[in-house]
């Protein structure tokens, strides 16, 4: 006589906070490269404004390195390339289709000349958000480690880390996208000294404020079990 097969263990709960930070990483990821067409002016500085989103990518990157490991961190960042390339691929295809004729003419030729990128553009943002990015929670993840702390445990220096990590990694991602996109078309030396510099300050300025809310939120939202229902 067989035994009664012993009742499946549930499934773990999901973390809430792990699931808000994939969805707003993911809608970060598609939304950087449109507002990266407007140029906005803060005080002297001159920048896109794609950077207030992909510092977004990076503090959420950052925020679940440190609540959930580096490993998770990454597969994070892996699993942006997702929206980011259908995104691009709507983009284009939308773009390339026929405008309908009722369009408002101003509204219709604004949009083909926005989105209307060449592929080095493209090209260039893709490469630099998947170096950027893992280079973030590379370093973030070792500064951590070289205080001795593991995932979850204590957030003595957040903002140094997070901080340091959000600035080299800036400093990669304005190298590499200027480079890529730009490269041959004109001089490229003062445009990446300039969004260089742009991008340093806003890191050093925003980022360890928002790891400590962003942390401090997702603390919170798994001190209660999340309601799948």
């Amino acid at each position: 006589m067989t035994e009664p097969a012993a009742p499946a263990s549930p499934a773990p709960m999901p973390s809430t906070s792990l699931f808000l930070f994939a969805i707003l990483y993911g809608g970060m990821v598609c939304i950087a490269g449109v507002l990266g067409n407007k140029q906005v002016a803060i005080g002297p500085l001159a920048v896109e404004a794609g950077i207030f989103a992909f510092l977004l990518l990076v503090v959420i990157s950052s925020a679940v390195a440190e609540l959930h490991g580096q490993a998770m961190a990454n597969r994070l960042v892996r699993i942006g390339f997702v929206p980011l390339i259908v995104s691009l691929l709507l983009s284009l295809i939308v773009w390339s289709l026929p405008p309908a004729p009722d369009m408002d003419p101003a509204y219709r030729d604004a949009f083909q000349l926005m989105m209307g990128q060449t592929w080095r553009i493209w090209l260039g943002g893709i490469i630099a958000y998947g170096t950027s990015q893992t280079l973030n929670v590379t370093l973030f993840s070792w500064l951590k480690g070289s205080k001795g702390g593991a995932a979850g445990e204590g957030h003595r220096g957040l903002w140094l880390r997070a901080g340091i990590a959000s600035i080299l990694s800036q400093i990669v991602d304005t190298l590499l996208f200027v480079t890529i996109a730009f490269y041959g078309v004109f001089p490229i030396g003062e445009l990446i000294a300039g969004q260089m510099l742009a991008k340093v300050t806003l890191s050093a300025l925003l980022v360890p404020a928002l790891i400590y809310i962003l942390v401090g939120l997702a603390r919170r939202l798994d001190a209660r079990p999340m309601d799948i229902r």
